[in-house]
């Protein structure tokens, strides 16, 4: 019973041990640094703000040997990064291009840093008005203080 116990356990740990390494072998160092800097520059698309070279998912797994076999079919890096973008949309790049489809993208945080510069500055200046004091209000509040008439 406890040989196999043990091998059943052993079988478990050798599970996670299993994960797949991918090594490359590329034609030049200028290809290799080709495909270094587009894996860095491409997000994977099910991680949370992560590049390709640093996601172990199953779709960055596909995009890195997708860019190597585009890179070794002897395309550049620009015809890699167009075929994601469409295949993927801009999401793909860290660096949108700026064009009519990403300005809320590139300009919305300008923008909302100018809404919240203009809000800002309109209540500091509401806050640094005079407040107008009814004179006579005041005046009057004064003559039944000094009469020491009960208010009615």
């Amino acid at each position: 019973m406890k040989p196999l116990l043990l091998f059943i356990l052993l079988g478990i740990c050798w599970i996670p041990a299993q994960a797949a390494i991918e090594a490359y072998e590329f034609d030049s160092p200028q290809m290799e640094a080709d495909y270094n800097q587009l894996i860095n520059e491409l997000r994977c698309l099910v991680c949370q703000n992560q590049n390709l070279s640093g996601s172990n998912a199953e779709l960055a797994q596909d995009l890195r040997r997708e860019t190597y076999q585009m890179l070794q079919q002897g395309k550049s890096q620009q015809e890699v990064v167009d075929f994601m973008v469409a295949r993927y949309g801009d999401f793909v790049l860290y660096r949108p291009q700026f064009k009519a489809s990403t300005y809320l993208l590139w300009l919305g945080p300008f923008l909302l840093l100018l809404v919240v510069l203009f809000v800002v500055i309109r209540r500091l200046r509401a806050a640094q008005k005079p407040v107008e004091v009814d004179t006579a209000a005041l005046d009057n509040a004064r003559q039944l203080l000094e009469r020491n008439e009960p208010r009615p």
